[in-house]
């Protein structure tokens, strides 16, 4: 099970997610309670090691505005939500980047559809929650199916907490999972012991 961790804006939450055994960090360059700043972002990755890939996060910032920030911080990932093209992917991937795609379940059919992108990341109806949602609607909507995710690289998120996230990825048939306010002890502060008991659930 790949697991990314993010929102992580200390370096010890950094060492935390990566020495529990996480395969990815993220990190908030939109408005957000866990956003940091470009600088913090290049001050960060001393504890990222190499081969762990870390993650530019943007709402809806314009992909090239998004490819700037994260050239700024010095990462080689951007993660894109909001209504996103075909052509936001080549314009990450022109800039010699990779891309997590992050679509909610709420979005259109052709969303899910393979756009050439690294990683996709499926969020619940209404992201930004929190909140448990119905996982196992991955399934019934048919996207775990042969003519859906099979075979590719996805992260399920929304929700996602130590006590639910391996319950959670079974229901949903998940390739990898994606957590930031799950293991938080308030809003934006991250709890060290929650982000390893997170990794280590999750892998079980």
């Amino acid at each position: 099970m790949f697991v990314k961790v993010c929102g992580l804006s200390t370096p010890e939450s950094v060492r935390t997610a990566v020495e529990a055994g996480a395969d990815a960090v993220g990190f908030v360059l939109t408005p957000s309670p866990r956003e940091v700043t470009p600088a913090q972002v290049r001050e960060l990755l001393a504890h990222v090691p190499a081969g762990v890939p870390a993650v530019g996060v943007f709402r809806h910032e314009a992909a090239p505005d998004a490819v700037a920030v994260a050239r700024e911080a010095g990462l080689g990932w951007v993660q894109l939500h909001g209504v996103r093209t075909t052509a936001d992917v080549q314009t990450v991937h022109d800039a010699g980047l990779r891309l997590i795609r992050a679509v909610n379940m709420s979005a259109p059919p052709e969303a899910f559809a393979d756009w050439g992108e690294e990683m996709l990341l499926i969020d619940a109806a209404m992201p930004g929650s929190g909140e448990a949602w119905d996982y196992a609607s991955v399934r019934a909507k048919g996207l775990a199916g042969p003519d859906g995710l099979a075979g590719r690289s996805w992260l399920l998120a929304g929700g996602l907490d130590p006590a639910n996230v391996a319950d959670a990825a079974a229901r949903a048939g998940a390739w990898g999972v994606d957590v930031s306010s799950g293991v938080e002890s308030s809003r934006g502060v991250k709890d060290l012991a929650r982000i390893r008991g997170f990794v280590v659930a999750a892998k079980a």
